[in-house]
């Protein structure tokens, strides 16, 4: 089940896991990170990193592609089901443009770099990916303020219907539909449908 990591605001730059099942070239790019200034630590092993994990989360993983056993979008997916505002960042070897398209559109990737890794695009591509893993999850931290039926007023409104509508929907009175909408509005720090929709995204 998916739980909600106990991590610090992403300060800058943050909490970073790097993966990769050559031990030395992992505690390499981990020492590199932790220069410019990242909490970084290195795992050669998916499957320690994924136990560990609900005790030792991160804003942010880099991952090889190819180690052994595993795959790495195959490890990328078993993680999501961990944390699902994870920022994730695949390296390899082996590039190829088919896998870099698999690992954005399908796997949710940030970025996708080549060996040996370019420390510029590296660091610029984590610290985009950190503020989006805040930004995720302070998301769905003020989602989780709803009550379940805020959640379904909320889920009517982004759909586009009014109050009318919803209160049929939900067999509520118009004015018990005003009462939630207002909930929603004030619970999740937003003035508008347009960012609701936002938020929903």
């Amino acid at each position: 089940m998916p739980f909600r990591p106990a991590l610090p605001e992403p300060a800058a730059p943050g909490t970073v896991h790097v993966l990769d099942d050559d031990a030395d070239l992992a505690a390499s790019v981990a020492r590199m990170l932790a220069r410019h200034g990242f909490v970084a630590r290195a795992f050669d092993d998916p499957a320690a990193l994924l136990a560990d994990y609900p005790h030792a989360a991160a804003h942010a993983v880099v991952t090889d592609v190819m180690m052994g056993d595993w795959h790495g979008f195959g490890f990328a997916e078993r993680l999501r089901t961990l944390d699902r505002h994870v920022a994730i960042l695949f390296m390899t070897a082996w590039p190829s443009a088919a896998h870099a398209v698999d690992a954005v559109r399908r796997h949710g990737g940030i970025d996708y770099l080549d060996k040996p890794i370019d420390e510029d695009r590296l660091c610029a591509s984590l610290r985009e990916g950190i503020a989006w893993s805040g930004a995720a999850r302070a998301a769905a931290a003020r989602l989780g303020d709803l009550s379940p039926r805020e959640r379904q007023v909320f889920d009517l409104m982004v759909q586009g219907h009014g109050n009318k509508a919803m209160a049929t929907l939900l067999g509520l009175s118009t004015k018990t539909i005003e009462d939630h909408r207002a909930a929603v509005f004030h619970k999740t720090q937003t003035q508008s449908v347009a960012q609701l929709i936002a938020l929903s995204r």
